[in-house]
């Protein structure tokens, strides 16, 4: 059975982005179910395919439902290792790093939350935002350096990489800087075809929230909009 997943808006849905890119990259097959957004803080109509109400989620089949980016992450590489790396020491400082995506940098969340189609004037990163991104140019630059890239844990693209697919748009929107070999892993990353396809489908969208385009504005002066 073809895999089926339920997604939020690609514009603004960053939980979503991860395992769409995962499967996309390794050229699974499945059929997407996007839904959009309503603006409320709960999506009461997600309750019809998702326990939780949230995106995404995925259908293996008639009584397999996986809810949550990691976990559904985790799925499918049961059936598809190659979505985690062959070498032990590699596959283990992945799962990590997905893992510490998955939990922490609460500061980027709260501050940067996805948006593909806006960009802002940059702005002097509050204490708590520059420790998440010191992390990212620590662990970025720990995972190039031992695994010999281009990808965080190797030469192959796997769950994270996928994971931190987010942070690389974030990253484009806000103007957020990282140092030099970090720096280049998010542009390369965010350059990836599955990540440009996710981008650029989000462009295209009609379904826009005024109210999580403001929550991500938070006072930043908007340079453009690429939906415009």
């Amino acid at each position: 059975m073809t895999y089926t997943l339920f997604i939020g808006n690609k514009r603004y849905s960053s939980w979503s982005m991860r395992p769409w890119v995962l499967l996309r990259a390794l050229n699974i097959p499945f059929d997407e179910k996007l839904n959009f957004f309503k603006p409320t803080a709960r999506q009461p109509d997600f309750l019809a395919f998702s326990p939780t109400g949230k995106v995404p989620c995925l259908y293996d089949s008639d009584d397999i439902v996986v809810w949550d980016s990691l976990a559904i992450c985790e799925h499918i590489a049961e059936k598809h290792p190659n979505a985690w790396p062959i070498d032990q020491r590699a596959r283990a400082f992945a799962r990590s790093a997905a893992a510490e995506m998955h939990s922490g940098f609460p500061a980027i969340r709260n501050e940067c939350s996805l948006n593909v189609a806006l960009r802002f004037e940059p702005t002097t990163p509050g204490e708590d935002l520059q420790r998440d991104i010191n992390r990212f140019n620590e662990l970025f630059a720990e995972g190039l350096n031992k695994f010999g890239g281009p990808w965080l844990a190797g030469k192959d693209f796997t769950i994270a990489d996928a994971m931190y697919a987010p942070i690389a748009s974030r990253r484009q929107t806000y103007g957020i800087k990282l140092e030099g070999p970090a720096q280049e892993y998010l542009e390369r990353l965010l350059e990836h075809p599955a990540v440009q396809e996710w981008v650029q489908d989000g462009l295209k969208e009609a379904g826009r929230d005024p109210i999580r385009d403001e929550e991500c504005a938070q006072g930043r002066k908007v340079l453009e909009d690429l939906n415009q």
